[in-house]
């Protein structure tokens, strides 16, 4: 006879305590420990599994290609590696409201495939008035089944035998061998179990849709992250159009692509080319505009950097950015001052990237320089200038990676000049655009302006 006792969980982390305390000691956070009923068997579980194993030399093992389902979303099929991998299981995460249920709908109208969509939160009549303003194709292998029972969806499931299953969410589904609320730990933890052992002994490839935290990270416990094979974050301004896929973890491809939507009244739309859309056509040029030329994946996308550096009206001055990391911008306004000599310590400094766009790519930090620079001095620079250099601590302009994509992709989109560093090994072919190289940030600014 199994033995009931209870534990503690923490819900932002799942770290499991015998007591109740005020702070969880992995996490950091307070008040996120609930008590949970836990069952502990009465007998041992054997220390070896009863299957034979053998050793196998590495060199004798056979190896396959994964097959692939191609989405209707080339988006999604160049952030998944090339399409869904069979019996693969991905947690998508992102805010409420930025699109999850959306993007997938979309996926489950579109598919020439048997899907089946289960949904927690929301009625079939909810759903059915979303898919009518969504799109005017019509799934009719698409299934809809509203239900938080793990076991009666588990049920319907192997009755059904989809292609494809969607589940959204898995912090509304509850087992019942688990006495807990739905969205616990105990009940994430198991229910995410069970699907991923239907899914892998079905060969069925299934979506997950998670919950975020205050903080960003994907609710429930940590170990959720681990045990599915694919890990997506659709993450964007809500007050901008455009949304990012991104994922952060990935078993059958890089985590480094990304995928772009923009949100529209018929749901999301692709972005084929970001570079021509998120490049506002100025008419005046203006002090503190510039173009930088990143790379995401393979992806080569221009983006717009704006600065505006203004005398601090208070005591302190500020420094406030928008899509750039903020201590990455005080780095640059440092070196600034320290090796370029130039006053900047006493000025408000604003830096937006348009669009709403979130990035870390190094290859940023030269637009930056140009635009704070143009800002300080008030000279506009020419909208057919871009930039794709890092700024090292000393001073120096750093090379970035693969930039025959960044020269090719600004030459594409008609820019006559780029500046980059000295030390990056260009190829010797004749370019459409002029390549300006420079070494130091005083070389820079005189080239510049």
């Amino acid at each position: 006879m199994a033995k009931l006792k209870t534990a503690y969980f923490c819900q932002n982390c799942g770290s499991q305590y015998s007591q109740w305390m005020g702070q969880c000691k992995n996490c950091g956070q307070w008040n996120t420990l609930v008590e949970e009923v836990v069952e502990k068997t009465s007998h041992k579980t054997p220390p070896f599994s009863k299957n034979k194993q053998h050793v196998i030399n590495i060199v004798e093992v056979e190896t396959s290609e994964e097959p692939r389902i191609k989405t209707p979303s080339e988006e999604l099929n160049r952030v998944l590696g090339g399409g869904i991998v069979l019996g693969s299981v991905t947690l998508i995460g992102g805010e409420p409201g930025i699109g999850k249920s959306t993007l997938l709908l979309q996926l489950a109208l579109k598919m020439k495939k048997k899907i089946f969509y289960v949904s927690g939160e929301e009625s079939a009549s909810q759903i059915k008035m979303r898919a009518d303003r969504l799109t005017d194709i019509q799934n009719p292998n698409c299934f809809l089944f509203t239900e938080t029972s793990l076991e009666k969806i588990l049920h319907e499931a192997k009755k059904l035998e989809p292609d494809f299953m969607i589940i959204d969410s898995i912090q509304t589904l509850q087992s019942q061998l688990i006495e807990s609320s739905p969205g616990t730990v105990s009940q994430i933890r198991e229910c995410s179990n069970e699907i991923i052992k239907y899914a892998k002994e079905n060969n069925t490839p299934v979506f997950l849709v998670g919950h975020i935290t205050k903080d960003g990270q994907i609710a429930g416990p940590k170990v959720l992250e681990h045990m599915v094979d694919v890990v997506l974050n659709f993450d964007g301004d809500r007050n901008h159009l455009f949304r990012l896929l991104r994922a952060n973890k990935n078993r059958f491809g890089s985590t480094a692509e990304i995928g772009i939507y923009e949100m529209v009244s018929q749901g999301l739309k692709e972005i084929k080319n970001p570079s021509e859309i998120l490049i506002t056509k100025k008419f005046e040029e203006l002090s503190g505009n510039s173009v930088a030329v990143t790379l995401e994946g393979n992806r080569p996308m221009l983006l717009e950097i704006q600065a505006l550096v203004s005398t601090a009206v208070y005591g302190t001055p500020q420094r406030s950015c928008t899509g750039f990391d903020s201590k990455r911008l005080n780095m640059l306004l440092a070196v600034l001052e320290k090796r370029a000599g130039f006053q900047l310590g006493a000025k408000d400094v604003f830096l937006n990237i348009t669009g709403g766009i979130k990035t870390d790519d190094p290859a940023l930090d030269l637009a930056v320089i140009a635009s704070v620079l143009s800002s300080n001095e008030d000279i506009a620079i020419s909208e057919h200038y871009c930039f794709a250099g890092e700024i090292g601590l000393s001073g120096e302009i750093r090379p970035v990676a693969q930039i025959e994509q960044r020269i090719t992709e600004a030459e594409k989109l008609g820019y006559e000049k780029i500046f980059v560093s000295n030390l990056n090994k260009i190829p010797k072919r004749k370019f459409g655009i002029k390549i300006e190289e420079v070494s130091k940030i005083e070389d820079f600014h005189e080239r510049l302006f």
